[in-house]
């Protein structure tokens, strides 16, 4: 598979994401929405931060499983009950996000929502992926 990141510099600078990405493989993976959810179904984590990095793993758990690696992320949807609660801990998502999915961002969406599935989740993610 291959992935170019396009970030035109008509467009703000990206970050944490980035505006584009083209990819060629041969497999498409999509990811279904993860929650902080445990291996027993209970939604595990009292802050932001603590449920977004295992939502994060969850999803990365999912795409390991088909066979693909975060930098074959080429989609990630994030949804999030407070979305100003998420702008302000953005720094340590980040971080979050560099320390298990590395720095090739996908292309990206923060999405405010009144409430998920799981009801003391406080962001879902999901996405998609191409692999070789």
């Amino acid at each position: 598979m291959s992935t170019e990141r396009v970030n035109p510099p008509d467009l703000s600078p990206p970050t944490g994401f980035s505006h584009a990405v083209v990819a060629t493989g041969s497999r498409v993976v999509f990811l279904a929405g993860q929650t902080a959810l445990d291996a027993d179904g209970k939604v595990v984590g009292e802050t932001l931060p603590d449920q977004f990095e295992r939502a994060l793993t969850n999803l990365l758990t999912a795409l390991k499983a088909a066979g693909g690696t975060p930098a074959d992320l080429a989609r990630v949807t994030v949804y999030a009950t407070d979305v100003a609660a998420y702008r302000e801990r953005a720094a340590e998502l980040g971080r979050i996000w560099r320390q298990l999915a590395g720095r090739d961002y996908p292309a990206m969406t923060v999405v405010e929502v009144v409430r998920l599935w799981d009801e003391q989740a406080m962001v879902e993610l999901d996405g998609f992926a191409v692999l070789p």
